[in-house]
């Protein structure tokens, strides 16, 4: 999948309004297909933090055996599919691999990932010095890995998982 380079920019107050947009949009297409809810993850979801300019929608299924039917009702609507961590996951980016605007990832409800997500959001949303450091990692992350998505993700991976096992640890 050929991809444009990570640029990552200051925080965009209207990208609560794309997401809006785009999650009444989703409710009308996907109609049974949504358990749960549509949630509005990832950085551009954290009011402050700076973002790949991309929105990021969580959409909550029964199953992602249930959900099938949904990747190509999502493709007829200017998704492009993707199996990336099709394990956990259908995910879809739009309008093109190229260029993109939207990722959307179909997750099943309560799912571990689906709770590791949202549990990250509210982290960042709730404690100012997890959200910047976060900010300062994916900073030096883009400038390293520029043109290597990939890279990019997995290298934030640990932090994610530190910040996570810290709320894990609080809790006990």
């Amino acid at each position: 999948m050929s991809e444009e380079s990570i640029k990552i920019v200051s925080y965009n107050p209207a990208w609560i309004g794309i997401y809006e947009t785009e999650r009444n949009f989703l409710y009308s297409l996907l109609g049974d297909y949504v358990q749960g809810s549509i949630e509005h993850v990832g950085s551009t979801s954290v009011v402050g933090m700076v973002a790949k300019p991309i929105i990021d929608i969580m959409v909550g299924v029964k199953s992602l055996n249930a959900s099938t039917g949904a990747i190509e009702l999502l493709s007829n609507n200017s998704y492009c599919y993707y199996p990336y961590k099709a394990d956990v996951m259908h995910w879809f980016c739009k309008p093109s691999p190229e260029f993109r605007t939207h990722h959307l990832h179909l997750v099943p409800f309560n799912s571990p990932l689906w709770d590791e997500r949202i549990a990250f959001r509210e982290l960042l949303r709730s404690n100012s010095d997890v959200a910047s450091d976060y900010a300062s990692l994916k900073k030096v992350l883009a400038h390293k890995y520029e043109n290597d998505r990939e890279a990019y993700t997995q290298q934030k991976w640990p932090f994610i998982k530190k910040a996570l096992e810290s709320i894990e640890n609080v809790g006990s």
